[in-house]
């Protein structure tokens, strides 16, 4: 639910030029290895599949919420409410944008990567970000309001013990006048640089780069972007 909830919540964040320039990166690095047949693995409400759209390559998105999933089908992109592990096709790339390794726990991490793995043809690409140590402690952590005429948001995120709780409260207005609360967590933890290179070798893939990348902040890198290529 917190997840979908978010889902709800996102449209009002004003996270655009953000959006934009974590998908350049992504976009660049498609565009210049000429590749295309691409999924996007936790693809949200299809940004970066409308990108790949608008540059004319074939992709297809799948997210755990139906809700996402519903944006992106009003756009007539090409995706599915479906687990990684139901997806039976081969691409030469995939792509994880926006934090999605950093919503699943450590000890199923491995799991996913192995998934993505078969997803890939030979000497394909998997190419995504996680939040680095930095981001989550000074730029994640912290409170956000939102007073709008109809509705009310909070944002809260805490960072401890490795992990990042976001409890988000929403109250919308009905049609008396009168305001329903939604609230629920979001969870997501940290994985350090040694530990993905540990589990992407032992599910083979080799790490052809490893970008530091400021996405919120002109200090430390607060995103770590990991672009490798499967060998087996």
């Amino acid at each position: 639910m917190g997840l979908e909830l978010y889902s709800k919540i996102e449209p009002f964040l004003d996270f655009e030029d953000e959006v934009y320039s974590l998908h350049k990166q992504f976009m660049e690095f498609v565009m210049l290895n000429e590749l295309d047949n691409i999924i996007d693995i936790g693809c949200g409400q299809g940004y970066f599949l409308d990108n790949l759209r608008i540059n004319k390559k074939t992709a297809f998105g799948i997210d755990l919420s139906l809700e996402q999933i519903k944006v992106c089908e009003a756009k007539n992109l090409n995706a599915k409410a479906i687990a990684l592990d139901e997806v039976k096709e081969k691409y030469d790339c995939a792509t994880a944008i926006f934090d999605v390794l950093n919503y699943i726990p450590s000890q199923n991490l491995e799991q996913f990567i192995k998934e993505t793995n078969l997803v890939l043809n030979q000497g394909g690409y998997f190419v995504f970000d996680v939040n680095s140590h930095f981001g989550f402690e000074y730029i994640a952590q912290g409170c956000i309001t939102i007073d709008l005429e109809d509705r009310f948001i909070g944002i809260d995120a805490v960072f401890e013990n490795e992990k990042l709780q976001t409890d988000l409260t929403l109250f919308e207005k009905n049609q008396e006048n009168l305001y329903t609360k939604i609230s629920d967590s979001i969870i997501q933890q940290y994985h350090s640089k040694e530990f993905l290179t540990k589990l992407l070798k032992k599910c083979n893939f080799e790490i052809q780069e490893i970008k530091e990348f400021n996405l919120h902040s002109d200090e430390d890198a607060d995103k770590l972007i990991f672009i490798c290529k499967k060998t087996n």
